[in-house]
């Protein structure tokens, strides 16, 4: 279980190559970004966000890299999933290029999971490569999708279907950032750390459950919390950087989760990424019960937590709705695990024990979304 400790923390992710990275986690750490990031060796950084989270950090960054020497720019984006998609790419690609940003230079994405994703993507093509640094802001940004290089955008046909592996040079998470988040994207963030417990680490969970009050208020549990997180991806991208099989286990609940967001349009007002993943681990304990694999007092007592954390567990919790079992189903059939059409699931024999699960019947899913949309 996590310890609360004040002073920054420090992550290492040693991957091979020359391309280990740190992921430092604490309070204030935007301030001082400048420094770190000089410490990259880069002549020019170009600063990629959103025009709400540039409004409130944007300047501070900017400042700091200046004071470090270091030639900066800007290109933002709206906010919100919409940015995840082509025509947002094109424009955050040709202001890089337009501010010159060269091979050996920086893009710094200043951000959530959005930013991260878009940025670290141009980053990835950017004349076939340069380095980036993540720079999270939400919850969700930091726990989860600032770490492992994962980098993309969307497709009318789902959800981080265009992307590449790319990873970051640095991670510098400021817990102090996320004081600026509405308490909606900060329980919508929750559901990504509640997620690590019911992966792997029960322990973990138990903790949550006891210290989640803590996470939100912003008490040294946030911190803890967020570095526990950030361990224990960073153990999952080592052992398996390109998904190849251990790092599945990090879609617990998603294949549900994606569905959900793509037959609600990327809609923010209606459903947010946190939001569908909460469900996703309702669903896939639930399921995962129905199949006889997982305790169903355990599928409960998920459910239970995540409801306390104020998040939506059910289906029906879906604003304007989601579609029928047949149109959820054949959203998860474009799930980036299918293979040779079979779907594979993320299940669970209970709370820190999930497991991957491939070739799941359509029929058993279907069934099972039809009992929970009655």
């Amino acid at each position: 279980m996590p310890e609360s400790a004040g002073a920054p923390e420090t992550v290492r992710v040693p991957l091979s190559g020359g391309r280990a990275y740190d992921i430092v986690v604490g309070r204030g750490l935007l301030a001082g970004i400048g420094e770190r990031v000089a410490g990259l060796g880069a002549r020019a950084v170009a600063v990629v966000s959103d025009t709400r989270v540039a409004g409130l950090y944007g300047a501070a960054v900017r400042d700091s890299l200046g004071a470090a020497g270091l030639r900066t720019a800007l290109v933002t984006v709206p906010p919100g999933e919409g940015s995840k998609s082509y025509a947002a790419f094109a424009e955050v690609c040709d202001g890089l290029i337009g501010h010159r940003i060269e091979r050996g230079d920086l893009v710094l994405a200043l951000g959530g999971g959005v930013v991260g994703d878009l940025a670290g993507f141009a980053a990835a093509v950017l004349r076939r490569g340069v380095r980036f640094v993540q720079a999270p802001t939400s919850l969700l940004a930091q726990v989860d999708s600032s770490v492992g290089g994962k980098t993309g955008i969307n497709s009318g046909f789902g959800k981080n279907l265009v992307g590449a592996f790319h990873q970051p040079s640095l991670v510098v998470a400021d817990t102090a950032s996320l004081d600026t988040l509405s308490p909606r994207e900060m329980r919508a963030g929750y559901a990504e750390v509640a997620k690590y417990g019911l992966i792997g680490d029960a322990p973990f969970f138990a903790w949550c459950e006891a210290r989640f009050p803590e996470i939100f208020a912003g008490g040294p549990a946030r911190e803890a919390a967020v570095a526990a997180c950030c361990r224990a991806k960073a153990a999952v991208v080592v052992r398996d950087e390109r998904e190849d099989g251990e790092r599945a286990l990090l879609n617990l609940g998603h294949t549900f989760a994606h569905a959900l967001e793509r037959l609600t349009a990327y809609d923010a007002a209606r459903l947010v990424h946190g939001e569908a993943v909460a469900i996703g681990l309702s669903l896939a304990f639930r399921f995962s019960a129905r199949l006889g694999l997982c305790p169903g007092q355990d599928a409960g007592r998920v459910a239970n937590h995540l409801a306390l954390a104020g998040l939506p567990t059910t289906l029906a919790q879906v604003p304007g709705g989601c579609g029928d079992a047949d149109q959820l189903l054949e959203a998860m059939r474009q799930d980036k695990k299918v293979r040779d059409g079979a779907l594979t699931f993320i299940l669970a024999h209970g709370i820190g024990k999930s497991f991957i699960a491939p070739g799941i019947a359509p029929a058993a899913v279907r069934d099972f979304l039809r009992d929970e949309l009655g």
